[in-house]
């Protein structure tokens, strides 16, 4: 059966209608006039700002302004993001984008100024006198902290002007490069020309030879594109080091804990837990590869499948058995997934221009547009089940403001993983031995993920920028930082010389001036998800 494309048409006809281009101007005027109005309330930076009645008004008509103008931004810009990943050859998407972000500079400089405003506001005693402000508590006391971290306004101003030139730009040019990318593999006794998504997807085929030379087409695909994608790391690797001195944040670390809202005692605690937890995950892979009947596993024999799972889970039997089981939680959760699923918010097709991976996207209203890159297996219903999840997230949000909406990084895997969780458990009760076997080894196996791999992507990254602190570094260069990583995490339960170099080519995440470390936020999350699912199952009626 063919794979669903999402449906776009309920928000614009399309990006070339009168109705957008009407929008889209009027977001570019609704941003110039909040600039107006910023300079009206002198909304800057100021040594002293006094808290009188004038304040509290000047405070109350900028935020419910500003509310309204990052609504419609955010609006366009997840409308044109949908058409951009799933067709980054779609030159009047990249068009549009492209304004939407030189529009989105003053947006930014109009949050910094409205950041070191609050900073000099007695923030505890707007919160009690203003309404607005209550309800906006938590973002007001994380500005107020924010605010001691800003450049000075000329150069906040122009760090906004400039990322969309650099640190903006060598993501758009990853994403577009790794979309595009096609690699030669022989199939089925014929020579193919594949998508990168599609090759990746041949890791989970039961056939060690189809696997190996997936493997080693990806390898050799990576490696054509390598130039490029080191001069995009190393200089948004750059750039973040370069601000966060700037920004007085003690490294890029530092900066990244404080936006996801969790302090460095926290983290290193998980990072320990996790250590301590790598013998079980390599007894894990020993015992795969037992299975497997080999010595050891080999980088790709990861995501082999083990057990005897015949079972195809075609997409509309895994739209209804999401549907089926969300609702042993609650009707809410289920009716949002069977919206999902019949209002076609899901693009599910793997196809070349499209990006890899899967993600989930706030749209408008109520409404998130979910993308994946759909496999007929037990795999690919857990991801439309955990992206799914976000967007049950999306959904308990939708009726707050912009403001109140940003989630740090280490709370948003939870509706996901709690999702995940009950089509794991419920597959499991309906599978026969050997399907159970399959489904709990594909749960250990995004668990040996979750924490091995995470944690040699964070170790990655680190090291990374602090080797960036002296000089850029080579392709050669990343590829021995990412082996080591691999190395230290995997241990023996992996053969040491079939590992991943090129992992930094592939993940996205690395990609990123505005997250950095974008890998231990799915670490806490997994294990933030999993408790409460735990409680949840001791007390369904909390």
């Amino acid at each position: 059966m063919a794979l669903p494309h999402w449906d776009m048409t309920v928000v614009y006809p399309g990006l070339a209608s009168p109705e957008f281009a009407q929008d889209f101007a009027r977001v570019i005027q609704d941003i110039n006039d909040l600039v107006q109005l910023f300079d009206t309330h002198h909304i800057m930076e100021q040594a002293s700002t006094p808290l009188n009645n004038e304040t509290i008004k000047a405070f109350e008509a900028v935020v419910e302004r500003y509310n309204a103008v990052l609504d419609a931004t955010r609006t366009l810009s997840a409308y044109i993001m949908c058409f951009v990943t799933t067709n980054t050859s779609d030159n009047l998407a990249q068009a549009r984008m492209s304004e939407l972000q030189q529009a989105a500079i003053v947006l930014s400089q109009l949050d910094t100024r409205f950041t070191a405003w609050i900073g000099s506001l007695d923030v505890e005693a707007l919160i009690d006198r203003s309404t607005l402000a209550r309800e906006h508590a938590f973002m007001l006391r994380k500005a107020k902290l924010r605010a001691g971290h800003l450049m000075t306004p000329p150069e906040e101003a122009l760090a906004s002007e400039l990322n969309v030139s650099s640190g903006t730009a060598w993501s758009k040019l990853h994403s577009d490069m790794t979309s595009q990318l096609t690699v030669p593999l022989e199939l089925d006794g014929q020579l193919q020309e594949m998508p990168m998504s599609m090759v990746r997807n041949l890791a989970y085929e039961t056939d060690r030879n189809v696997r190996q030379r997936a493997y080693e087409a990806e390898l050799a695909g990576w490696k054509r594109v390598a130039v490029p994608l080191a001069a995009a790391l190393n200089s948004i690797k750059g750039e973040v080091n370069a601000l966060v001195k700037r920004r007085d944040w003690a490294s890029p670390l530092e900066a990244s804990l404080f936006d996801s809202s969790i302090d460095r005692q926290t983290l290193d605690a998980m990072l320990i837990a996790a250590r301590e937890s790598f013998p079980d995950f390599r007894r894990y892979l020993h015992a795969k590869a037992r299975m497997l009947g080999l010595p050891r596993l080999a980088w790709y024999d990861l995501f082999a499948p083990v057990g005897k799972d015949d079972r195809v889970w075609e997409y509309d039997e895994a739209a209804a058995f999401i549907i089926e089981q969300f609702s042993t939680f609650s009707s809410r959760l289920s009716n949002f997934a069977a919206r999902a699923f019949r209002e076609h918010w899901i693009d599910a097709e793997p196809r070349t221009g499209k990006v890899d991976g899967a993600f989930c996207i706030s749209l408008w209203r109520d409404e998130s547009r979910v993308l994946a890159n759909f496999k007929p297996s037990y795999d690919g219903m857990s991801t439309l089940a955990h992206e799914l999840g976000h967007g049950y997230h999306n959904l308990n949000l939708a009726q707050r403001t912009p403001l109140q909406r940003d989630t740090p990084m280490t709370l948003a895997e939870t509706a996901s993983i709690f999702c995940e969780t009950i089509i794991r458990n419920a597959a499991l009760q309906r599978a026969g031995t050997q399907e159970q076997i399959a489904i709990l080894e594909a749960s250990l196996q995004g668990s040996c993920q979750i924490v091995v791999d995470i944690t040699s992507r964070f170790l990655f990254e680190q090291r990374l920028f602090e080797k960036r602190k002296q000089r850029e570094l080579s392709i050669d260069e990343l590829n021995a930082l990412m082996l080591e990583a691999q190395s230290e995490t995997y241990g023996d339960g992996l053969d040491a010389s079939v590992l991943h170099p090129y992992m930094w080519a592939m993940k996205p995440h690395y990609y990123n001036t505005e997250f950095s470390f974008y890998n231990y936020p799915y670490m806490f999350g997994l294990l933030f998800g999993l408790g409460l699912y735990a409680r949840y199952q001791q007390d369904p009626e909390t």
